[in-house]
């Protein structure tokens, strides 16, 4: 009997152990819940600048070394004894904050906040970040384009159409330029623009226009049009969900419209202007009629031309990268006119089919692209050859299917590299003929792309 008492009272013990597991399990609990709504409450901060992280420096020490020992974030000791709280960086003003158990709090930004006895010192505002700085800098740099346009009429060559009115974007540029697209004011009779916030529309006159990159400068000779007017500059290549915000005029009102979206592919695409296949950034903000030459903002800097969408298609718009605007621009700049992207002058294969490799001795290790065509009027229809296998453009390895690396993992084909060079600039050319290696050296032209360019064609 002795025996049994003694187990139940062992039982006991253990039954009052783990109820007081449980109490301290709630209690921890209770803690983390409690420090989880605290810093859902002090932990709003105005999240502005453009860098990976933000931080608050909380100076209450023993709300510190709690905050430490849930594990709520990462932290770094200061010099007066606080703690700087870090936070992971969104781009759709959130901070998300991932705790020991891997429950994720999203805390909403807010502008100022104030908490009784938190101990948490914000720190000080910074610039408006992407959507909100996009605005601010928007407002006094894009511009609504009113063109007067008479297309010819090429059933009866001597007359043109009937005139039309079309509307678009377009944003200024330093040196008192304005960048739009060349599809907004071709065929034009005349062009007025309008700046936000005014009720008065300026002659605008066409100073350059590329219809193969689907770009175009105008200027406008009144003062009083630049007075208050600010210049946008030209950013980077943004990478994959990057956030942009897309601004201008586009059907549907009259004011100015921002619409904001994310990065969600980066390769060469066919402009439909121009019929040419040049660099473009897909994005999902909504890029409708009239949006077209106005800019796409990440930051403070652009990151790009609206001109497309496709159709039949949801959240699929195209901005014209910052590459193919620079390129275009300085051709401007150096000869005063538009001079054309480059253009090797050849129809090309891709040389994926194994019998095909074989046939013209291609190696295991060995890469690259059959020549079926040249131009006649290019510069290496006197130096390649029909059935040469290019296997490499300045160093730059082909792969079988014509693309090359590009950026984070990603590829693109390598006609890319030969638009982006400027006429009468030389490029080193490693050829495969007959078997064996050979390096040539071509001078690359403007080739009118509409009959001749650089085309991966796909067997049947």
């Amino acid at each position: 009997g002795g025996g049994g008492g003694g187990g139940a009272a062992a039982i006991t013990a253990a039954s009052k152990g783990k109820e007081k597991e449980k109490e301290k399990e709630k209690e921890k609990e209770k803690e983390r819940v409690r420090m989880l709504t605290l810093l859902r409450t002090v932990a709003k901060i105005r999240s502005s600048s453009s860098s990976s992280s933000s931080s608050c420096l909380l100076r209450h020490r023993p709300l510190a070394t709690s905050l430490v020992r849930n594990g709520v974030i990462s932290n770094r000791t200061s010099e007066d004894g606080g703690l700087w709280l870090f936070s992971t960086f969104s781009p759709t003003f959130y901070h998300s904050t991932t705790i020991s158990n891997q429950v994720e709090l999203e805390v909403e930004v807010e502008v100022e906040v104030e908490v009784e006895d938190s101990g948490i010192i914000p720190p000080p505002p910074s610039p408006p970040y992407e959507y909100g700085g996009a605005i601010e800098v928007a407002l006094d740099s894009v511009v609504k384009i009113f063109t007067v346009a008479s297309s010819p009429n090429y059933f009866l060559p001597w007359q043109n159409k009937s005139q039309r009115e079309t509307m678009g974007s377009g944003f200024v540029l330093s040196g008192r330029r304005i960048l739009t697209n060349a599809h907004v004011v071709a065929d034009h009779t005349f062009v007025l623009v309008r700046k936000h916030g005014s009720p008065n529309k300026y002659r605008a006159h066409v100073h350059a226009i590329g219809h193969e990159c689907d770009l175009a400068i105008l200027h406008v000779d009144d003062p009083d049009f630049w007075n208050g007017m600010t210049s946008l500059h030209l950013g980077h290549i943004p990478f994959l969900q990057q956030a942009v915000a897309v601004v201008g005029y586009p059907q549907g009102g009259d004011n100015i419209s921002v619409t904001k979206g994310v990065v969600s592919r980066v390769e060469p695409t066919q402009y439909v202007h121009g019929a040419t296949q040049l660099m473009a950034i897909q994005i999902d903000a909504a890029i409708n009629p009239g949006n077209s030459g106005g800019p796409a903002i990440m930051g403070d800097k652009v990151a790009g031309v609206a001109f497309q969408n496709l159709s039949g298609a949801e959240n699929i718009g195209y901005i014209i990268p910052v590459p193919v605007i620079k390129h275009f621009i300085s051709g401007v700049e150096e000869c005063g006119k538009y001079v054309g992207f480059c253009s090797l002058g050849l129809s090309c294969q891709p040389t994926e089919n194994v019998q095909l490799r074989e046939y013209f001795r291609m190696g295991n290790e060995m890469t690259g692209v059959l020549v079926s065509k040249i131009n006649p009027l290019s510069d290496a229809h006197r130096i390649l050859k029909k059935d040469d296998i290019i296997l490499a453009f300045d160093g730059v390895p082909i792969a079988n299917d014509g693309t090359v690396p590009f950026r984070n993992r990603e590829r693109i084909t390598f006609d890319h590299l030969v638009s982006m060079k400027k006429p009468n600039e030389t490029a080193k050319i490693r050829v495969l003929r007959d078997g064996i290696q050979y390096e040539f050296t071509v001078t690359l032209q403007p080739v009118s792309l509409n009959i001749f360019y650089i085309v991966i064609m796909k067997a049947i």
